[in-house]
């Protein structure tokens, strides 16, 4: 076999590897990016907290996907009526959750530590999918373990605290 056959196999082997490890490099950005993108929507309501309204919301009626009831506030706020919090597992009829409403609406998320982790849940579910990528696609399992063991954790927390 001629030399140059042999080099330029070579060149394309080393091509191939460096397309993969970049393309499943971005694709895993792209997963934990995402989870982030997703989890700061409520995160950013929950854990900056300086100048929001927060309060309490006894849970009175649930329809479809909102729950509301009355609204008592943490200091001196506005006087407000009926706010509505999101009906998930994390949610139930009868019971009084801390909350802090979202700027301008009359719409509340979980505050405190369940809320945060809560929160938080869409990055620990890409944590887990990243892993995957990581392990797989990258060929770096310890690093997928390791992503892996922090989006079980996150989840394993938010199941517990909710």
């Amino acid at each position: 076999m001629p030399k140059a056959a042999v080099m330029s196999g070579q060149g394309a082997a080393v091509a191939l590897r460096f397309g993969r490890l970049a393309v499943m490099g971005v694709v895993a950005a792209l997963i934990l990016i995402a989870g982030v993108w997703a989890s700061w929507g409520t995160a950013q309501y929950v854990m900056l907290t300086k100048g929001r309204e927060s309060g309490t919301v006894a849970v009175t009626r649930c329809d479809g996907e909102l729950c509301g009831g009355p609204f008592t506030g943490d200091g001196p706020a506005v006087r407000r009526g009926d706010v509505v919090i999101e009906d998930s597992v994390a949610v139930e009829q009868g019971r009084t959750y801390a909350v802090v409403v979202k700027p301008g609406s009359d719409e509340a998320v979980r505050s405190g530590p369940a809320g945060v982790l809560y929160a938080w849940v869409p990055l620990g579910g890409a944590l887990l999918l990243a892993s995957v990528v990581v392990a797989g696609g990258l060929r770096r399992p310890r690093a997928g373990w390791v992503l892996a063991g922090a989006g079980a954790a996150l989840l394993t927390a938010a199941f517990v605290a909710v």
